[in-house]
């Protein structure tokens, strides 16, 4: 027992007044270990918790965040006491110097006092669609400073929190965890309306992803210059890849149209030749 003691109070650095053992290089070392072992059993716990109860995946990713956070913090803080430093004299002695730095780093900390606002908020969850500066994006994890998403051409995003608490931006996914969607398209003057109608509202019928059949509706929607314009709406939960499904949507529609003798016209111009002879 007197050895493993002299083993632990062996001096290794002694600067000044401030002496490391080896007890310091244990203490360290069993914080960072209790510390992680902690995070480990909380993530469990809540993880276990959402696959039971059916939580939102978003809000209990949200919830361990926060805890994560305020965890390291603690782990940090006693860190430093074990070196014997004092963290409220190190920070009375460096506010001049964190005035500095926060100037220097304004946009760092509004990218962080975002990230705890969407992490305390949770406006913005994991797997919710976004559209920011006419780009889509699925969220895939949210973080103290930048948010990670996946664009539709499946490219990552690194997406400052700020941009997203300060500018406009829609969430396909918030309310509900399907979109209504719509598609354009004008047939020649003349057409039977009621069987455009008919077979612009089949094609719909006939794609796996449209949710609510009797949701779906075609409506004549103007007189256009060269045609008869109609739009199609229909809801669908294929938000991330509604590009994809509205192709396959326009592919029948064409298909069909050809079969019941449907024409989408081209733009046609008058040009009128006046001769002054």
């Amino acid at each position: 027992m007197e050895t493993i003691t002299k083993i632990l109070e062996f001096e290794l650095i002694n600067i000044a007044d401030h002496k490391i053992r080896v007890l310091t290089l244990v203490s360290i070392f069993l914080i960072y270990v209790l510390t992680r072992f902690c995070l480990y059993l909380i993530r469990k716990t809540l993880f276990r918790k959402h696959n039971v109860t059916k939580i939102d995946p978003g809000n209990t990713y949200a919830l361990f965040q926060i805890i994560k956070y305020v965890i390291w913090v603690i782990a940090i803080g006693l860190i430093l006491e074990s070196l014997n430093v004092k963290v409220t004299v190190l920070i009375a002695g460096s506010a001049a110097l964190l005035v500095g730095v926060g100037l220097g780093l304004q946009q760092t900390f509004n990218d962080i006092i975002s990230g705890i606002i969407l992490l305390s908020e949770r406006s913005i969850k994991i797997d919710d669609v976004l559209e920011i500066d006419e780009d889509v994006v699925k969220i895939q994890s949210i973080g103290l400073r930048t948010s990670k998403g996946l664009n539709r051409d499946d490219i990552s995003i690194i997406i400052p929190n700020s941009l997203i608490t300060t500018n406009k931006v829609i969430n396909w996914s918030h309310q509900s965890k399907k979109t209504r969607f719509r598609i354009n398209v004008g047939v020649a003057y003349g057409s039977d309306v009621d069987l455009v109608i008919k077979t612009m509202e089949e094609s719909a019928f006939e794609h796996p992803d449209i949710d609510e059949r009797q949701s779906v509706e075609a409506r004549l929607s103007n007189f256009g210059a060269s045609s008869l314009d109609f739009e199609l709406l229909f809801f669908s939960k294929n938000i991330f890849r509604i590009g994809k499904v509205k192709s396959d949507i326009r592919l029948i529609i064409n298909k069909k149209f050809a079969e019941k003798k449907i024409t989408i016209p081209f733009n046609q111009l008058d040009v009128h030749m006046k001769n002054n002879m």
